[in-house]
C-alpha cells in the first residue's frame, strides 16, 4: 500500500492540467448559481470531461508513439484517471453535496487496488476503487460514492468498486487472497489521506505479518491454474500479455510475493535485498516496459480490452512498434521473437525470485518430471552423488558443491542435466542462477568436446523424460549455446495458424512425443509408429533427426535442404558415424515428403506409390520417415494429428512396403481389375448370378482398382436398391470413429457440377471436406464419395449430422436450393484469415500420374474456396477423377486428379495456362468468366 509523496511528471502533467479541469468545472456550478447538483450542470461536467479524457488519451497515445516506454504510457493513463477521479470527487463534495463543518462519519477516502493501484493502467482496463469510510457512516458518503461511480459509468468506464470501511477491510484480506492482493496494492488517490493512512498501518500488522509463506504458496498456485487456463507454454504463438505464460501477470505475481514477503515498496530495493543482481533488475524492468507497450498499442489498435495477441492484430503491432523485415523472417515474426525472447526471461525471473524463497524453505521440492514423479519420493535433504563430487542432490533437487564447478570444468554445464535426468530430479533454483551467469563457459572447445558431445546424445535419446531436461536446457541458455543452430531459432515465431508453438518450442516438444511413441504411450492415436520403432535398428537417428528437422526455419532457402545441410555438419561433432550422419541428414531433407503424398496424393494412383517408394529406396528408411512423420504432425500442436490423416499415412506405408521388399505383384492392370471383379462377385453370394454378372459391367477399371472391398460390397447394396425402387437419387452415410471422418456416398445422373453441389452443400451444412473420390458408371450414373471431419462423439450424432448434410444436398440437387447464393451469403462472414497474405498458385503437373493431369492448388484458405474451385474445374471442361484437401493453419493445398472430356491428360501449353489463370482467380474469389454452354458427361478413365 502506498500514499503517494511525488509529483506527477511534466508529462504526466501536460496530459490533465487537474487545477484549470477543477477550476473549470467549478465555473460550471458558479453560472447555474451554485446549484452543482442540477441536471443541466451535470450535463456540462460530463461533456467537459469526456473532452478532456479523449483529448488526454489521445496525448498518450501519440507520446507511446514518440518514445516507445510502455510503463511511461501506463503511468500516464493511471494519471489521467487519478486526475479525473479527483476532479469528479472535488466537485462532488465542494458543489453538489457540500458540507459547511463536516463530522467525523462524514469523511472518505478513494483508493485505487488491483492493478490500477501498482499506479499503472492500460487504455481500455478496468478502474478497481475502494471507497473507504469511516466506522460511523452517514449517507453523504453513500451520496459521493454514488454520483462519483455514475459519473465514471457515463464517461465509458468499468469500474469496478468496493465500498467498505478499515475493520471490514482487513477481516475480509484475513479470509479472501484476492482481497488481500488487492489492498497490497492499494494507492491512495484523493479524500481523507489519514483513514487510508489507517488503513496502511493496520493491514501491514494484522494481515502481512507471519503471512509470507502463506501468501507466496497461494500466488504461486493461483500462477499455475492461470498458466493451465491460457495454455502452459510460454510459447503460444497467439500468447495472452496479460494473463499467459511469460506475460505481465507473471511479473506482477513476482512483485507480489517480494513485496509481500520481503516487505519492500519498490522494485529496486529487491537488489538492496539480494535477491536480484542489478542486471537482472534491469531486464526486470526492460520485460515490463516491452509487455506494456505491447498491451496498449494493442488496446489503442482494437479500441477495446484486448489481451490475446491473436494473428488478426500482430503485423498491425508490429509496425506500431517500428518492427522491419529482414531476409527469411517477417517484421511481424522479428516482433514476435523478441516478445517470445522477454517471455523467455520473465521465466528466468520466476526462477531468480523462487530461488531466494527456496533457501528460506517457502516451497516444497517438486518432481522432475511428472511422468516419473511416482518413483522414488527420496526424504534425504542432501546426499552426494556416487562418482560426481561438484553435484549434490539437495532437497530432491540438484545443485553444485561450490560456485566454482563450472569454471573448473565446463563440460559440468552438460553433465548436470545430464545427471538429473538420470536422477529423476529437478533444478536447484541457485544452481539454475549460477548455469545462466556461467553461459560465457560454453566455447567452441566445449561444443566439439566427445564428453559433452556424448553426455549430450545421452539427454537427447533418454528414455526417461528428455523433452522436460530440454526445455530447462533451453531455459537456462545452454541448449542455444551448445547448439549454435539451435539459438537462432529460440522463440521464433512462424506467422502462420498452423503451428501453435515457437520453432524451439515445436523441436523439444517433438523429442517428448518422439520418446512417447518409444515408450509404446501413442498406440492409440498411431499404433503403426509405436509397433514399428521396436524395430528400427538405430533408435538414436530417429531423435537425432526430429531434434534437427526444423532448424533452419527462418531462413531464406528450404528449410528442409537447409537442415540438412547442417546436419551434415552437426553430426560427426555429435558422435555420429558418415552412415548415421547420412540417414538423419536424409531424413530431414526429406522430412516433409510423406506427410504431403499421404494428404494430397491420390494413393491409389501407382504412380504415385513408384515415385515415393523411389525416394525412400530402403524399408528401414521407410519405417524412420514414418515415426518421424507422425511425431512432427502430433508436436505442432493438440488436434493437428487425428485418425485421418493416420490412415492416410498407414496407407501409404502398406502400399509403398511390397515395392521396397520385393513382395509386389507383377500382375498387368487387366489382371488386378479382374481378380477385384471376381473378389466382389463372391462377396456377393446372395446375388442371384445374373444380377452380379450385370453389375460388374457397371464400373470403369478405375473403379476396381482403388476402392477397398467393403465399400465396393456397400456401393453394389445401395445401388441395387435403388435400382430396385427406380429412384434416380440415392446416399449413403457411414462413420468411421479411429479415423476421424464420416464418408457420404452420393449416386446420381452424372453431371458437371454434381462435385460442386456437394462442396457447397458440405460448406453451408458446417462440414469440412478432407478427401473426394469420384467415380462414373457406365451407365451415366457417378459415384462420388467424400470423406468429411468428424465433429459429434457419439456415432448416432455423428450419423443424424451426416443425413442433415445429404438433405441438403439433396435439395440442392432438385434446385431447390440455390448454392450460390447461399455459399456467398455465409461465406460473407468474418473470417480470421484476413491477417495473412498467401499468393494465389496453381500447378498443372502430368508426371505425378500415368492417367491423370494433377493440379494442384496452393492460397489463402477461406469460406467456400473448395466449391469455387470445383465450379470453375467444371467451367474448364475437365472431368475430376479425386479431389484431396490439406489444410495448413491458414494455407490450403488442394489437388484434383482430372482429364478431359476424352479421359485423356492436358497435355497442350495454352489450355494448361488457361487452367492456371483460371484457378488462381478462383482461390482470390474473383467472379468465373461465362460457362461455355456444351455441357458434357464426365467420364471415368477406362
Amino acid at each position: 500500500m502506498d500514499v503517494p509523496t511525488t509529483k506527477p511528471s511534466r508529462a504526466e502533467a501536460e496530459l490533465v492540467d487537474f487545477k484549470a479541469l477543477k477550476a473549470q468545472l467549478a465555473a460550471f456550478a458558479v453560472e447555474a448559481g451554485g446549484k452543482g447538483g442540477d441536471f443541466a450542470v451535470r450535463t456540462k461536467v460530463l461533456k467537459h470531461l469526456k473532452s478532456v479524457m479523449r483529448e488526454a488519451r489521445e496525448k498518450a497515445e501519440e507520446l507511446l508513439f514518440a518514445d516507445g516506454s510502455g510503463t511511461k504510457c501506463a503511468k500516464r493513463l493511471c494519471h489521467i484517471q487519478d486526475a479525473l477521479i479527483r476532479a469528479i470527487y472535488d466537485f462532488a463534495v465542494e458543489h453538489v453535496y457540500k458540507v459547511e463543518n463536516p463530522s467525523s462519519g462524514e469523511k472518505l477516502s478513494v483508493a485505487a487496488v488491483g492493478g490500477y493501484g501498482r499506479g499503472t493502467l492500460a487504455p481500455f482496463s478496468d478502474v478497481d476503487l475502494l471507497f473507504l469510510l469511516p466506522y460511523k457512516q452517514t449517507p453523504w458518503g453513500e451520496q459521493v460514492v454514488e454520483y462519483i461511480l455514475y459519473m465514471l459509468w457515463d464517461l465509458g468506464l468499468k469500474v469496478g468498486h468496493s465500498t467498505r470501511n478499515v475493520d471490514e477491510c482487513l477481516r475480509q484480506a484475513r479470509g479472501d487472497m484476492t482481497i488481500r492482493t488487492a489492498l497490497l496494492e492499494a494507492r491512495y488517490i484523493h479524500g481523507d489521506a489519514p483513514l487510508f493512512k489507517d488503513l496502511v498501518k493496520r493491514f501491514d500488522e494484522e494481515v502481512i505479518a507471519g503471512t509470507g509463506p502463506e501468501f507466496i504458496a497461494a500466488k504461486l498456485a493461483e500462477r499455475d491454474e492461470r498458466h493451465r487456463r491460457q495454455g502452459a507454454s510460454r510459447y503460444l504463438v497467439e500468447p495472452n500479455v496479460k494473463d499467459g505464460k511469460g506475460g505481465l501477470r507473471d511479473l506482477h505475481s513476482l512483485f507480489w510475493i517480494a513485496k509481500y514477503f520481503y516487505r519492500v515498496r519498490a522494485g529496486s530495493e529487491l537488489v538492496k535485498e539480494g535477491v536480484f543482481s542489478r542486471g537482472e533488475y534491469k531486464r526486470f524492468r526492460k520485460c515490463d516496459d516491452f509487455l506494456w507497450a505491447v498491451r496498449c498499442h494493442m488496446h489503442f489498435l482494437t479500441k477495446r480490452p484486448e489481451e490475446r495477441l491473436s494473428f488478426d492484430i500482430q503485423r498491425e503491432i508490429a509496425v506500431r512498434l517500428g518492427y522491419t523485415q529482414h531476409p527469411g523472417m517477417k517484421d511481424v515474426e522479428r516482433f514476435m521473437k523478441h516478445y517470445f525472447l522477454v517471455a523467455k526471461d520473465v521465466g528466468d525471473l520466476t526462477r531468480i525470485i523462487c530461488a531466494a524463497l527456496e533457501n528460506q524453505h517457502v516451497k516444497s521440492a517438486p518432481k522432475l518430471s511428472r511422468i516419473l514423479g511416482r518413483l522414488g519420493r527420496g526424504k534425504v535433504r542432501r546426499r552426494h552423488i556416487r562418482g560426481f563430487p561438484d553435484f549434490l542432490i539437495e532437497n530432491e533437487r540438484i545443485t553444485v558443491a561450490s560456485d566454482t564447478v563450472f569454471e573448473k570444468d565446463p563440460v559440468n554445464l552438460i553433465r548436470i542435466f545430464a545427471l538429473a535426468d538420470r536422477n529423476n530430479v529437478a533444478f536447484h533454483p541457485e544452481a539454475m542462477k549460477l548455469i545462466r551467469r556461467s553461459l560465457k563457459l560454453i566455447t567452441p572447445d566445449v561444443r566439439d568436446d566427445p564428453e559433452a558431445n556424448r553426455l549430450f546424445i545421452q539427454i537427447l535419446t533418454s528414455r526417461n523424460d528428455p523433452e522436460t531436461v530440454l526445455r530447462k536446457m533451453n531455459e537456462a541458455g545452454v541448449l542455444g549455446r551448445f547448439v549454435p543452430d539451435f539459438g537462432k531459432v529460440v522463440a521464433m515465431m512462424q506467422f502462420n495458424m498452423y503451428h501453435h508453438y515457437t520453432v524451439d518450442e515445436h523441436l523439444i516438444h517433438a523429442v517428448g512425443v518422439m520418446a512417447a511413441i518409444d515408450r509404446g504411450e501413442a498406440g492409440e492415436d498411431h499404433p503403426l509408429s509405436t509397433d514399428l520403432i521396436k524395430s528400427v535398428q538405430n533408435r538414436k537417428l530417429l531423435y537425432v533427426a526430429i531434434f534437427l528437422h526444423d532448424i533452419a526455419k527462418g531462413r531464406p532457402e528450404d528449410h528442409s535442404i537447409a537442415g540438412a545441410r547442417i546436419a551434415r555438419k552437426l553430426c560427426p561433432r555429435l558422435g555420429l558415424t558418415a552412415a548415421e550422419t547420412d540417414t538423419v541428414a536424409w531424413l530431414i531433407e526429406h522430412h516433409l515428403d510423406m506427410s504431403t503424398i499421404a494428404q494430397s496424393r491420390d494413393l491409389s494412383d501407382r504412380k504415385t506409390i513408384e515415385d515415393f517408394a523411389r525416394i525412400v529406396q530402403s524399408m528401414e528408411r521407410l519405417k524412420l520417415l514414418l515415426i518421424l512423420t507422425v511425431a512432427d504432425i502430433r508436436a505442432v500442436g493438440p488436434g493437428v494429428f487425428n485418425g485421418w490423416k493416420g490412415q492416410l499415412l498407414r496407407t501409404l506405408f502398406y502400399e509403398t512396403e511390397p515395392l521396397l521388399t520385393g513382395g509386389h505383384s507383377q500382375l498387368s492392370r487387366d489382371e488386378r481389375v479382374q481378380g477385384a471383379k471376381e473378389e466382389l462377385s463372391d462377396a456377393l453370394g446372395h446375388w442371384n448370378a445374373r444380377e452380379r454378372k450385370s453389375y460388374l459391367k457397371r464400373h470403369y477399371p478405375a473403379y476396381w482398382l482403388r476402392v477397398p472391398l467393403e465399400r465396393k460390397i456397400a456401393d453394389a447394396e445401395m445401388i441395387r436398391e435403388a435400382d430396385r425402387k427406380e429412384e434416380r437419387l440415392a446416399v449413403r452415410v457411414a462413420t468411421h470413429v479411429f479415423e476421424g471422418v464420416t464418408e457420404v456416398t452420393v449416386l446420381a445422373p452424372d453431371h458437371p457440377r454434381l462435385l460442386s453441389t456437394i462442396a457447397g452443400a458440405c460448406f453451408v451444412a458446417g462440414a469440412n471436406i478432407v478427401d473426394a473420390q469420384i467415380d462414373t458408371t457406365t451407365d451415366g450414373f457417378a459415384l462420388d464419395t467424400i470423406f468429411i471431419s468428424r465433429e459429434l462423439p457419439d456415432d448416432e450424432d455423428e450419423l443424424r449430422r451426416g443425413r442433415r448434410i445429404v438433405d441438403l444436398i439433396g435439395k440442392a440437387m432438385r434446385g431447390e436450393e440455390s448454392l450460390p447464393v447461399t455459399v456467398a451469403r455465409k461465406a460473407a462472414s468474418k473470417s480470421r484469415m484476413k491477417a495473412f497474405r498467401i499468393e494465389a498458385e496453381a500447378l498443372v503437373n502430368n508426371a505425378w500420374s500415368d492417367r491423370y493431369t494433377v493440379l494442384e492448388v496452393t492460397g489463402l484458405d477461406r469460406p467456400g474456396l473448395l466449391f469455387d474451385l470445383t465450379r470453375a474445374i467444371s467451367d474448364l471442361n475437365l472431368n475430376i477423377a479425386s479431389a484431396h484437401v490439406v489444410t495448413f493453419g491458414e494455407r490450403v493445398v488442394d489437388v484434383f486428379y482430372v482429364t478431359d472430356l476424352t479421359g485423356q491428360k492436358i497435355a497442350n501449353i495454352g489450355r494448361q495456362d488457361a487452367i492456371r489463370k483460371r484457378l488462381t482467380q478462383a482461390v482470390d474469389g474473383e467472379e468465373p468468366q461465362p460457362a461455355q454452354t456444351r455441357r458434357p458427361r464426365r467420364t471415368a478413365a477406362s
